[in-house]
C-alpha cells in the first residue's frame, strides 16, 4: 500500500489527518507533519523524510500538502525529485484526502497522483452549481418518458 504524508502550514496537516480518520477510520502508513511557525526548512526536511521512512512500505508514498509555492510544498518536491517513487500533489482538500485514502491500495504513486486530481477538483463546487445539477438531471429523466 502507498504511504500518505499529508503536510502544511500552521496545524494544517494534523488537522486534515484527524478530518479524514474521522470520516473513513484509522489510517495505516499515514501521517502527518505540522509546519507551524519557528519551524525551519531544514527541520521541516527531516521530519518529511522521517514520515516518508516510516510510512514507505516499498510502493511508494505521496506526499499532499497545502499550497503551491509554500515551504511544505517546496521542501517535499526536492524530496520528489530524490525519490521517483514519490509523488507531491499540493492543494489538498478533505474530499480529495478522504477519497483517496480508499483507493490507494494497489495502485502505484503516478496512478494516484492522476486520481487525486480529478478527485479534489471534483470536491470543489458551489451550492448553486449542485442544485444545477440536480435540476437538470430531473429534466433529463423526465425527457422522453410516457409521464406519470
Amino acid at each position: 500500500m502507498l504511504g500518505v504524508i499529508i503536510t502544511g502550514h500552521g496545524r494544517f496537516a494534523s488537522g486534515l489527518l484527524q478530518g479524514v480518520e474521522q470520516v473513513v477510520g484509522a489510517q495505516l502508513q499515514c501521517c502527518a507533519v505540522d509546519f507551524p511557525e519557528g519551524v525551519s526548512n531544514g527541520e521541516l526536511r527531516s521530519l518529511l523524510e522521517q514520515a516518508c521512512a516510516s510510512c514507505d512500505s516499498g510502493e511508494g508514498v505521496v506526499i499532499l500538502s497545502d499550497l503551491l509555492g509554500g515551504s511544505p510544498f517546496r521542501v517535499a518536491a526536492v524530496l520528489a525529485k530524490q525519490h521517483p517513487d514519490y509523488q507531491v500533489i499540493t492543494g489538498t482538500n478533505m474530499q480529495l484526502a478522504a477519497e483517496m485514502m480508499l483507493e490507494r491500495e494497489g495502485i502505484n504513486p503516478q496512478v494516484f497522483r492522476d486520481m487525486a486530481l480529478k478527485c479534489g477538483q471534483r470536491g470543489i463546487t458551489s451550492l448553486w452549481h449542485e442544485e444545477q445539477k440536480q435540476c437538470t438531471q430531473k429534466h433529463n429523466d423526465g425527457v422522453g418518458s410516457d409521464g406519470i
